[in-house]
C-alpha cells in the first residue's frame, strides 16, 4: 500500500471521464489499497481514482462508519435536498455551498466482483454524489451555488 499524489483542480484528467472496470485483477485492487491510504492520510472521506491520476471507475468513502469501496457505481435513487458546504482533497483552501440529494442508493461492485447496492444519507449521500462526480469530470465548484 502506497500514499499516491493527489491531483488538483489544474490538472486535465479532472476534467476527463473515467472509463467502465471490465476486470478485478491485482492492479484494480491495489489501487483500491493505495486509495484507502491516501484518503486517510490526506484526512479526507472520500476519493476518486481520477484524483489520483487514474481515469477508472473506482470510489472509496469513510464517513466515519467504515470504508465502502465501489468499482463502477452508479447512483440509482434520490430523493429530498441538502445543501451544505463542501470541500475537495482536489480543490485546496476552497468551499462552498452544494445542493445535493438527502438520499441515495447506488450500485456497483465490491473489490470480489459482486454487485452491491448501498444506501446513504445526509454526509453518506453527499459523498456519494461528490465521488461519483469526479468519475465523470465534474466537481464540486461547478456546483457550487449563492445563497
Amino acid at each position: 500500500m502506497a500514499i499516491r499524489n493527489i491531483r488538483t483542480d489544474e490538472d486535465p484528467i479532472l476534467r476527463k471521464k473515467s472509463r467502465p472496470i471490465e476486470k478485478i485483477d491485482d492492479r484494480i485492487t491495489q489501487l483500491i489499497d493505495d486509495m484507502i491510504d491516501t484518503m486517510y492520510g490526506a484526512n479526507g472521506v472520500g476519493l476518486a481514482a481520477p484524483q489520483v491520476g487514474v481515469l477508472k471507475r473506482i470510489i472509496v468513502i469513510d464517513v466515519g462508519d467504515g470504508i465502502i469501496e465501489l468499482i463502477n457505481p452508479e447512483i440509482i435513487e434520490t430523493s429530498g435536498s441538502q445543501i451544505d458546504d463542501e470541500g475537495c482533497l482536489s480543490v485546496p483552501n476552497t468551499t462552498g455551498n452544494v445542493e445535493r440529494p438527502n438520499y441515495v442508493k447506488v450500485r456497483g461492485l465490491n473489490r470480489e466482483g459482486k454487485e452491491i447496492y448501498l444506501e446513504g444519507e445526509e454526509l453518506l449521500a453527499r459523498a456519494f454524489c461528490h465521488e461519483i462526480d469526479h468519475l465523470n469530470g465534474i466537481l464540486f465548484i461547478d456546483k457550487i451555488i449563492e445563497e
